[in-house]
């Protein structure tokens, strides 16, 4: 029997999706969510605010698609002023 390897194709970075809990509006900080997830995936503006997108997709061989993303903005005091997190794990 041949044994196929589980994951064929990776892309993102992987994070600890437990700390997102943590992570509290008009509170929680740049610096904590780079202590926690470190540095993001991706990195851009809306509406002028700072956003971070931390996201891992594997496709597998047989089976549906693993994702996991966090998208966070930031407020002009460098906290978060909103996220949404989601996971198929």
């Amino acid at each position: 029997m041949i044994q196929l390897p589980r994951i064929v194709y990776a892309t993102g970075k992987d994070f600890e999706g437990e700390q997102v809990k943590n992570i509290k509006n008009d509170v929680t900080t740049q610096l904590e969510i780079i202590d926690w997830f470190g540095v993001p995936f991706k990195e851009g503006s809306e509406n002028g605010y700072t956003m971070w997108t931390y996201q891992i997709d594997k496709w597998k061989v047989v089976g549906e698609v693993e994702s996991k993303g966090l998208v966070i903005l930031f407020d002009d005091q460098n906290k978060v002023k909103a996220y949404r997190y989601e996971s198929s794990y």
